[in-house]
């Protein structure tokens, strides 16, 4: 099997309907059941020695586990978070962050979704989430 979607056609659902965030997070990659996720950084993501704050990590999470989703069931804007863990692990440190997602299950209402965190640049894991998204009840033959 192939992925649903292409990154030019994720990116520009992300262009379309989250306007005006900024210098926007690109998709740089996606296949059947992943999906790679960056996210530059600017001074409201640091803390302070420059580390990259918790809610930049845990955004950037989010967003790829959504667009892992998208690699199986095609854009569906109204697939939800519902719930996210995420452990921190080392500081990440750097002027992006990029996160690698892997579906690991998806059901009728329910898909989870691994999420490994790091630094651009870096091999070394900062976070690693575990992000389960409510899917909505249609049609996806």
């Amino acid at each position: 099997m192939t992925s649903k979607v292409t990154t030019a056609e994720v990116n520009q659902f992300y262009d379309s309907v989250f306007r005006g965030a900024g210098e926007a997070e690109r998709v740089l990659e996606v296949r059947e059941n992943y999906a790679r996720v960056r996210q530059p950084v600017d001074e409201g993501s640091l803390r302070p020695g420059g580390y990259i704050n918790g809610p930049t990590q845990m955004a950037i999470a989010d967003s790829a586990a959504y667009v892992a989703i998208f690699t199986r069931i095609g854009i569906t804007p109204m697939a939800l978070t519902s719930n996210l863990n995420i452990n921190f692990m080392r500081p990440c440190i750097g002027d992006a962050v990029v996160a690698e997602a892997h579906l690991l299950k998806l059901g009728k209402t329910l898909a989870v979704i691994s999420v490994d965190i790091r630094a651009e640049g870096s091999d070394k894991l900062s976070s690693h989430a575990v992000v389960n998204y409510s899917l909505p009840l249609e049609d996806r033959s």
